[in-house]
């Protein structure tokens, strides 16, 4: 084989919708030479059966008292979206433009939930104009900004406090508080917050917003981090007199990406959740209180595949190079720049020799003129040629829309989703003229 480790392979759920079983990848039973003939690289390729997969799971996992809320930041294809919103999903935002998107993927505004740090006026404004369901606050000054904004267009803002917990409630890749942090509010000042948020006319405090980590692969750890956040959500209800209106977990489902990781094991994880909201049901702090998730990786992160076209094959030094169409400038992940400490490779296939042995030890870099445009170092793969099709796989999430595609002034990869063996573009390929739209005139 030419990779060392594959989602699709013997044993992985989704093998029968990503199929290896022959030299040619198929998606869907689409063979990837025809999509690229239709398509050309480079270009992302999702597979809707396995984004209904993943939905499907997470659903049977999680008790009925939780609401799903897809977080759009990590695959903000309208068209993606729109396929969980038509599940009954709401959708988790973290701009205006967030806003706008979620709005043409057929998501009603009160279905939307509104997060992250340093949301501007005019973004608060118009997504209050537009009924918005819920705004996540991270500070004092967000909540008086609030206010004043709601009391100027006449509106009411239902909100909630996002809390940054004590360390030992931290877990995954990469963690999002415990520490100094521009997310939320520190769990130790909670308690004085709760009061003076309560007490700002326009707003409607409904409930507390966590999010500890991303990328969580143990069960275990989310059985943890979410009784924590109960614990913290019911010494609120001590202090407000009242049940919450909702406790949102936050995100942090991982998928494996590298050797020797694992699929988050949801047939254990289902069992505790249900134990776990078996004791909310019996508490009166929690009467009323809807429970929240908000996954984004887990849902798209497995249904996507970047393909490239090998374009030079070239040794320098003793050290053989395959040079191919797209790289960082697409997929700023798999290069390692985006969060990495130590580059690991994202499972890579040759997908025109899925058959083939290794052969060699190669470097996969992108066309960029720059040393950081690596998408795979030190990768076994068969012989390799101008012409075949590199495929990087577990990139439905954080690639596209996570990368500079600015950079180098490349035109913007397409996107195609394989629905019941069609090709659907759902993202036209960017052209120099969409380039030159970005140059500003001549203003002397």
């Amino acid at each position: 084989m030419s990779l060392y480790w594959m989602p699709g392979s013997a044993g992985h759920p989704f093998a029968e919708y990503l199929d290896l079983s022959g030299n040619e990848l198929r998606v869907e039973g689409v063979p990837i030479g025809r999509i690229i003939a239709d398509h050309k690289t480079p270009l992302f390729v999702y597979s809707k059966q396995v984004l209904d997969a993943k939905w499907r799971v997470l659903r049977k996992a999680l008790p009925p008292e939780f609401s799903i809320y897809y977080s759009i930041k990590a695959n903000p294809n309208p068209t993606l979206a729109g396929l969980f919103v038509a599940k009954d999903c709401g959708l988790e935002i973290a701009s205006a433009g967030e806003f706008t998107l979620a709005t043409r993927a057929g998501c009603a505004a009160n279905k939307m939930l509104f997060a992250g740090p340093g949301k501007g006026a005019d973004e608060l404004e118009d997504v209050l104009l537009g009924g918005i369901g819920e705004i996540h606050l991270e500070s004092l000054m967000e909540a008086d900004r609030v206010g004043k904004i709601c009391r100027r267009i006449g509106r009411r803002a239902r909100v909630a406090i996002r809390v940054n917990p004590g360390a030992d409630a931290q877990g995954g890749a990469m963690r999002m508080g415990g520490k100094a942090a521009p997310f939320g509010v520190d769990a130790e000042q909670l308690a004085d917050v709760l009061g003076q948020v309560e007490s700002i006319d326009g707003i409607d405090l409904q409930g507390l917003h966590f999010y500890l980590g991303t990328q969580i692969l143990d069960s275990a750890v989310l059985i943890r981090q979410y009784r924590h956040a109960l614990q913290v959500s019911r010494e609120a209800t001590l202090r407000l007199g009242r049940a919450l209106g909702a406790v949102d977990f936050g995100g942090g489902l991982g998928i494996p990406y590298f050797a020797g990781e694992t699929e988050l094991d949801l047939e254990r994880l289902g069992p505790e959740l249900e134990a776990m909201v078996q004791e909310i049901r019996r508490d009166p702090a929690f009467t009323g209180t809807r429970l929240v998730i908000e996954p984004g990786r887990f849902l798209v992160g497995e249904a996507g595949i970047y393909v490239t076209q090998v374009r030079d094959v070239k040794v320098s030094r003793g050290k053989k190079f395959v040079v191919v169409d797209g790289g960082m400038n697409h997929h700023l992940a798999a290069s390692g720049n985006l969060g990495q400490v130590i580059k690991r490779n994202f499972p890579v296939a040759v997908l025109n020799r899925l058959t083939e042995q290794p052969h060699e030890t190669v470097d996969i870099v992108g066309p960029l003129c720059t040393p950081l445009d690596v998408l795979a170092r030190d990768i076994e793969l068969p012989r390799t040629e101008v012409g075949d099709l590199i495929g990087v796989f577990q990139s439905g999430a954080y690639a596209r829309t996570a990368s500079p595609l600015g950079f180098l002034s490349y035109p913007t990869p397409a996107e195609v989703l394989v629905e019941d063996g069609e090709l659907r573009l759902i993202r036209r390929r960017g052209t120099y003229e969409d380039l030159l739209n970005d140059i500003p005139g001549d203003v002397s």
